[in-house]
């Protein structure tokens, strides 16, 4: 189990480097990282007989994360109208 927690990091990993112009994408896989960082948190508290009060704090943080990433993707797509980063100016 804790090898296919290390698979999904990875896959993750991977596409967030290969998708890097597109911003949902990026989001979605972060999200997928995530997931994955709290599966593998999930099974190492649960070999070690450890309370489980930390997976639901990890569990607030991460939804958190992800609706601050929306907010964030909505409004870029208000302003700009699609969220590929090669039409934002950078310096603006």
């Amino acid at each position: 189990m804790l090898m296919f927690s290390y698979i999904m990091y990875f896959s993750g990993l991977l596409v967030f480097c290969m998708k890097r112009k597109h911003l949902l994408l990026m989001l979605l896989s972060l999200e997928f990282i995530v997931v994955s960082l709290y599966f593998n948190l999930f099974i190492y508290l649960s070999n070690y007989n450890y309370e489980y009060y930390f997976c639901m704090i990890f569990l607030t943080m991460s939804v958190c994360e992800g609706a601050l990433g929306l907010a964030i993707l909505v409004s870029l797509i208000r302003t700009h109208g699609n969220d590929y980063f090669q039409t934002f100016s950078i310096l603006w």
